[in-house]
């Protein structure tokens, strides 16, 4: 669990960097048009986020991986939101990294065990164009 929860944690915190200071940095490059991709992006953070409020199982962590596999395609690949970002900010792009470096750490409150966790956490997912059930 302790390994978990560093997980969780650099998790939230890299979900904080992208959308607090590269989403944004890459809207402004664009005279405040977003990157194509960063509606997906958003609805991933969204489902991702949701998965870390239970606390782990196999389907929730059967989940985050397929999430975070197809996720991490969206911003690694070619054309992917971090090399559009840097196409978009040339030389912005060292003060981002920097002050991304900088991002404080999401408070992470304790796993919720409520029995209707799951059921919003299926929304979330939902939302996002996935099904938690398709990960049982």
């Amino acid at each position: 669990m302790a390994a978990y929860a560093q997980f969780r944690s650099g998790l939230l915190k890299h979900i904080k960097m992208e959308e607090t200071i590269l989403l944004p940095a890459a809207q402004r490059a664009q005279n405040g048009k977003p990157l194509d991709m960063a509606a997906r992006i958003r609805l991933d953070h969204g489902a991702i986020t949701a998965l870390l409020v239970p606390p782990p199982s196999p389907m929730i962590l059967r989940a985050l991986r397929a999430i975070l596999a197809a996720h991490d395609m969206i911003e690694e690949q070619p054309s992917g939101m971090y090399e559009r970002l840097e196409e978009l900010t040339g030389a912005e792009m060292n003060e981002l990294v920097d002050r991304a470096k900088k991002t404080t750490d999401v408070p992470v409150h304790p796993h919720n065990e409520a029995s209707f966790i799951l059921d919003a956490t299926r929304r979330a997912l939902a939302r996002a164009g996935y099904n938690l059930d398709d990960y049982a």
